[in-house]
């Protein structure tokens, strides 16, 4: 694997004098900016070359200590990364992201709770050129022939592995149809990843490993304890990635545990689009706005808290996006990364009554609210540790509650059925 030094657009080549160093400098910018067929991979914008000849003289060489980086992790140019369950709310934001960074992208998906027509909305916001990366493949991972030919006939580099279900109400009422779906699909995508020899994988965990957490905010380490069946899904299937990763440590796994995801593309032509009553809090509060439903249901009004309302950390889907992309390179770019959790999150609690407000203001809308019994399996309060993220994935949320209930606004008022123009 090759390398180069690199450290505020600056090279250091060893201990040469400053004409030699640079035309050892030129050399290299040479060399990176020709496709390599060992390497695949290639810089061909002329900003990265200025990059690596620094300012215009010899002189300008600095003499600190530069930084390593792989030169696999700075192109994604012949990257190809399937997508699963890519038609949904997160996926759709993440393939976005992936084809605007340059990687090559197939979607697998069975519509189980998603449409065609977010595809096409991904088309439409990344243009032609870019939708030539992309694939889109109708399948469902319970059928492990359909991953067979997938696999088959192409040779993927990484799997960001977001299908699944994912309602903690559902899950209670029918736990076996979320051990079938959700368990049963992971262990086949394993089970055929390794067989095509494809051993990176970025997984789509979530918050609910953590329970309802002797204290706060949630740090990655703490005991895990799912309070119900799509938790404990969640729960199980990063045990399996341990399992896996430690009986065969060619695997590189990154677990991202996030929070609670809202908002939409800054467009308002991607957004969450739930099939029947919406089980999350700000699609249900979008629907109440646009008056699909009459009132929101608020489950538990009881609860230890400062307004009696259950807490919890809402980020923004397009930082759940880039976290995911940063979470791709780094399984590039770290040979030991074996198989590592990430919490993605903002850091701050906020109620369901204030995230209502919130709502409102954004809007201009008033949300009716009926206060309901609490709902079996939710916890009282769950907010996010991101100091890890931060510190190894050099990510951090950039939205606010402001930002995340005007990009739902936005995709509610423009997409009032969603990606249906009516019923």
């Amino acid at each position: 694997m090759a390398y180069c030094c690199l450290d505020d657009a600056q090279i250091s080549c060893g201990q040469f004098d400053e004409y030699t160093s640079w035309l050892l400098r030129l050399m290299l910018t040479l060399f990176l900016l020709l496709p390599d067929p060992y390497l695949q991979t290639s810089i061909k914008d002329t900003h990265s070359a200025a990059l690596f000849l620094g300012a215009s003289s010899p002189a300008s060489l600095k003499k600190k200590r530069p930084k390593l980086y792989r030169i696999d992790e700075m192109g994604s140019q012949e990257k190809t990364v399937l997508v699963t369950g890519g038609a949904g709310f997160i996926g759709t934001h993440t393939v976005v992201q992936l084809l605007n960074d340059g990687f090559r992208v197939s979607i697998i998906d069975n519509f189980d709770n998603s449409v065609p027509e977010a595809v096409d909305r991904v088309r439409e916001l990344v243009g032609p050129e870019l939708s030539e990366r992309l694939e889109f493949h109708l399948a469902d991972l319970r059928n492990k022939q359909d991953l067979e030919d997938l696999f088959s006939q192409t040779s993927f580099d990484a799997v960001i592995h977001f299908a699944g279900l994912k309602a903690v109400g559902e899950s209670v009422a029918n736990p076996r149809r979320y051990f079938d779906n959700n368990l049963i699909g992971t262990i086949n995508l394993y089970e055929v990843m390794a067989k095509y020899n494809c051993k990176k994988m970025v997984f789509s965990s979530s918050a609910t490993v953590y329970g309802q957490p002797e204290k706060i905010p949630c740090v990655e380490d703490f005991q895990l304890m799912a309070m119900n069946p799509y938790g404990r899904t969640k729960l199980f299937l990063e045990e399996i990635a341990r399992d896996i990763q430690k009986a065969e440590p060619e695997w590189r796994i990154i677990l991202l545990r996030y929070f609670n995801p809202v908002g939409a593309h800054e467009s308002g032509r991607l957004g969450e689009d739930p099939k029947g009553i919406p089980n999350n809090l700000m699609p249900y509060i979008q629907q109440v706005a646009v008056g699909r439903l009459p009132e929101l249901n608020v489950y538990g009004h009881d609860y230890p808290t400062r307004d009696g309302t259950a807490i919890r950390d809402y980020i923004h889907v397009m930082d759940l996006a880039d976290g995911h992309i940063v979470a791709l390179k780094k399984l590039f770019a770290t040979e030991d990364i074996g198989c590592t959790a990430y919490n993605l999150g903002t850091g701050c609690g906020t109620s369901v009554l204030e995230m209502v407000a919130a709502f409102e203001k954004a809007s201009g809308k008033e949300i009716p609210i009926k206060l309901c019994p609490r709902r079996p399996g939710d916890a009282t309060e769950v907010y996010a540790s991101t100091e890890k993220a931060e510190k190894e994935l050099g990510w951090k949320a950039k939205y606010g509650v402001e930002e995340m209930c005007r990009d739902q606004w936005n995709w509610g008022s423009n997409n009032p059925w969603g990606y249906l123009s009516e019923p």
